[in-house]
């Protein structure tokens, strides 16, 4: 048994009815109250004419408006505040307080840094807000509002309690109400209550926030507004800036967990072997101290993502596209099947009729004439009924007067009105799908095939026998005529089509139309396995066995809204990242189950609503911009992590070491400042914004990890040997400096080696940055100024040779080590 839908308190709705004409105020107790010193009244149904401009200025100066939260992004106050206050801002803020006092600048240049990349996140992550924040006001939906009688689109910002809110099919609740006017009127639920099956609305029922018109229409009161509104604390928190919920994001939040617990023990350690064990000056032994802990924290990585993220957001924002959630650039690039509704995605809004073929020795004039009065009995004609209302205008002063209407549902693949004719004449008429209305033995459905084959679209007109929303009626009705339909292909569709191919990213087209005349468009623009047909009406209900025949074909037609949102769950199932793309109100449920929901920017509000990405544009072609975006950030963030990591790593592993010797820390913070700069800062600026095509994997940890440990290691082992090498060699005053340069002259060489690995595949642009950092550190051994202000000064000529013979070592193990773990640790 179906259940009704209930209200958030849990209970069942109260479905009081308002009497045609009545002027009292109704009072809706279940989940919908009003308020009792302001009572609405509920305008009549069919006559209302809304709140009066007096009325709308008095509720507005009590502050009774739809006032909803910034629904796209978080606060100036927000970005800056997570930017700046962040534990390792905190511990690095510490550290250079001290050096301040205790070391010269340029053992200090580590907190500026610090500042400058604080302050670029903040602007970065400025700039992002902008672009979100003036997106989502150009794709924000408007209700359509009627006030003194006369029907206006306005802001969802705009609404105040009372007013009376047009629907249609499409249209999502924006605010709680009751309703006022009803026309065959069925409001879905589901993303509220769970709800599957729509529910038929009556004057007097109450309506809630975010639920959405799937047919017939008609007209509601406001009764929460605001906050107060069922939906509203949860489009707030849906539809904020959702960052942190990314897989990159959850990734590195968790290697900064390892790291801090890392860190603590050893930096310790270090402080206490350096400032107890070794009797050394109190100055120096702090600097070097400082010096181990600083390269310990991968600051710069946390803003790089969010750099990326940032810029992902600007640059598809000139595209017109808005991202609802960050995530979503990063989630498609993920999407190894993308499930596209073939109307509005790869054909336009539009179609033009091209032939009407009576059936049954119907008459033609008297046929058009039929069509042109169903054209006009829908306020809101979809596209198919659009271009019959182009086809077939209504003759002057001959309109015939609508007794029924039967909105078009998708789960019924028909629509239906009945008319009184001139000369007292009825009529009632069924348009649909014709392989719903006809039985299988139908010879018009042979007919029917071959035009599906070419591409075209059919619609049945029928006679009906009976009441129109009785099902029965559809099985008796009488064929009357064929009306054939030609679909716009989209010029774009074709080589998005073909982009997802080579990006080994299947494509489902599933339509609610005939599997035919789908797979017949998809021909046509060249999708592989377009002949791999399914009608969804024979497609098996075991979860498994669905899945098994979504794999196996490409086109799905006379699919139900609930049976697209079955077919993702199903490739779910199976381990798939599936996006859904739609248009229309039957897209909203699968949309919503998808990982990524796509939606044009022309399509209902309800899809718009759910959806993580909207395509302003109403562009499909749009789509490989984002996925090339998530890639991009995806696999960048992917190769500067290791780099980050790595030095994390053998700062660990070094510090260990120096305890475990019981050995002065050999790096003060100038040196691995200089390092960190030239090996991993710049370059990791300029590949994390680079282009990146590579297909996204998931295990961001694991694939991070697997190279950052080995190398690390292997830069610490190799940078402790050229140390203790160093110790043995030199004796007497300025010893301690002379070992410092040799150790960071094979750290700086390692260092290298690694980016230049990470850096692969080389292209021009990559070949010169490596080159330029090597130069940079050149640049810094030569120069006398620069030698003494981080003091470097090789000494000698042994041991500086010995440091590159263990660099080179340590190179050669780098290459042996990262093809091994490629081989061993597959992804």
């Amino acid at each position: 048994m179906t259940q009704r839908a209930l209200d958030p308190s849990g209970d069942e709705p109260n479905r009081s009815s308002v009497p045609s004409g009545t002027d009292r105020p109704v009072m809706i107790d279940a989940g919908t109250e009003l308020d009792p010193v302001h009572p609405v009244e509920l305008p009549a149904p069919g006559g209302g004419r809304g709140l009066t401009a007096a009325e709308v200025a008095e509720r507005i100066a009590r502050g009774e408006i739809n006032d909803v939260p910034v629904r796209s992004s978080r606060s100036v106050r927000e970005i800056v505040r997570a930017n700046v206050f962040t534990r390792f801002n905190l511990i690095i803020g510490v550290l250079w307080v001290i050096m301040m006092f205790v070391a010269p600048i340029q053992d200090s240049l580590f907190g500026f840094v610090i500042i400058a990349n604080t302050g670029i996140g903040i602007v970065q992550e400025w700039r992002a807000k902008k672009t979100l924040d003036s997106l989502a006001v150009i794709g924000e939906a408007k209700p359509t509002v009627r006030r003194d009688g006369v029907a206006a689109e306005i802001s969802t910002s705009e609404i105040v309690l009372g007013d009376l809110i047009e629907l249609g099919p499409g249209d999502k609740v924006v605010v709680d109400g009751t309703v006022a006017e009803a026309d065959s009127l069925e409001i879905d639920e589901s993303l509220l209550t769970g709800e599957a099956d729509p529910v038929l609305k009556r004057a007097g029922d109450p309506v809630m926030s975010g639920s959405f018109v799937v047919a017939g229409g008609g007209a509601f009161a406001a009764t929460k507004v605001g906050r107060e509104a069922y939906a509203a604390q949860l489009a707030e928190e849906a539809s904020r800036f959702t960052l942190v919920q990314s897989e990159l994001r959850t990734g590195i939040s968790t290697i900064l967990k390892y790291v801090t617990w890392m860190m603590i023990p050893t930096a310790i350690g270090l402080v206490l072997s350096q400032l107890v064990v070794k009797d050394n000056n109190f100055k120096d032994s702090v600097a070097r101290t400082v010096g181990g802990i600083v390269p310990m924290i991968p600051e710069g990585l946390v803003l790089l993502t969010s750099v990326a993220f940032a810029i992902g957001v600007v640059r598809l924002g000139r595209k017109q596209c808005l991202v609802q959630e960050l995530p979503a650039i990063e989630g498609l690039a993920r999407v190894d099947i993308v499930c596209l509704d073939k109307t509005g995605t790869l054909t336009e809004g539009g179609m033009d009729v091209t032939e009407v073929r009576a059936l049954n020795g119907a008459d033609e004039p008297y046929l058009h004439r039929v069509l042109a009065a169903f054209g006009a009995s829908d306020p809101r004609p979809n596209a198919s009924l659009q271009a019959i209302i182009d086809a077939c205008p209504v003759p002057d002063g001959e309109a015939w007067t609508v007794t029924q209407a039967l909105p078009f549902s998708s789960a019924r693949k028909y629509s239906g009105a009945a008319f009184d004719e001139h000369g007292g004449r009825t009529s009632g008429w069924l348009l649909g799908a014709p392989d719903v209305l006809l039985s299988e033995d139908d010879p018009a459905l042979a007919e029917i095939e071959q035009l599906n084959q070419q591409g075209l679209r059919v619609l049945l007109l029928a006679r009906a026998q009976g009441p129109l929303d009785d099902p029965a009626t559809a099985t008796g009705a009488e064929p009357c005529a064929l009306i054939v339909l030609e679909q716009r292909l989209r010029p774009d569709a074709r080589e998005t089509l073909a982009y997802f191919a080579e990006q080994r990213v299947a494509t489902k087209v599933i339509s609610g139309d005939n599997a035919v005349s789908v797979g017949a468009v998809a021909a046509k623009l060249g999708l592989p396995g377009a002949e791999h047909t399914l009608d969804a009406r024979r497609l098996p209900t075991d979860p498994d066995e669905m899945a098994t025949a979504m794999e196996e074909n490409t086109v799905f037609g006379r699919v139900t809204p609930q049976q697209k949102r079955e077919m993702v769950a199903a490739l779910q199932s199976r381990g798939h990242t599936v996006a859904m793309t739609g248009d229309g109100v039957n897209d909203v449920l699968a949309l919503k189950d998808a990982d990524i929901g796509v939606s044009m920017g022309s399509g209902s509000e309800a899809t718009r609503a759910v959806a993580q990405i909207v395509l302003l544009n109403n562009s499909f072609a749009t789509l490989p911009s984002v996925v090339a975006e998530g890639r991009r950030v995806i696999g960048n963030i992917t190769r500067v992590a290791t780099l980050f990591l790595t030095k994390t790593v053998y700062s660990v592993l070094l510090a260990v070491l120096v305890v475990c010797f019981q050995v002065e820390y050999p790096f003060l913070p100038r040196h691995l400042t200089l390092l960190s700069t030239l090996t991993i800062g710049i370059p990791a600026f300029f590949l994390a914004l680079a282009p990146n095509k590579e297909r996204a994997h998931p295990h961001f940890v694991r694939r991070v990890m697997r190279y950052a440990i080995p190398s690390g290691t292997i830069a610490a082992v190799a940078t402790f040997v050229t140390y203790l090498l160093a110790r043995h060699h030199y004796t007497g005053p300025g010893s301690l400096d002379a070992e410092t340069s040799a150790a960071t002259l094979t750290l700086f060489l390692v260092s290298m080696w690694v980016l230049a690995i990470i850096a692969r595949p080389y292209t021009w642009w990559r070949i010169c940055l490596v080159a330029a950092m090597g130069l940079a550190f050149l640049v810094v051994l030569v120069v006398p100024w620069l030698q003494n202000f981080f003091a470097l000064k090789l000494v000698g000529a042994q041991l500086p040779w010995t440091a590159v013979g263990v660099a080179v070592i340590a190179s050669a193990a780098l290459e042996y080590a990262w093809r091994l773990v490629s081989r061993r640790f597959p992804v």
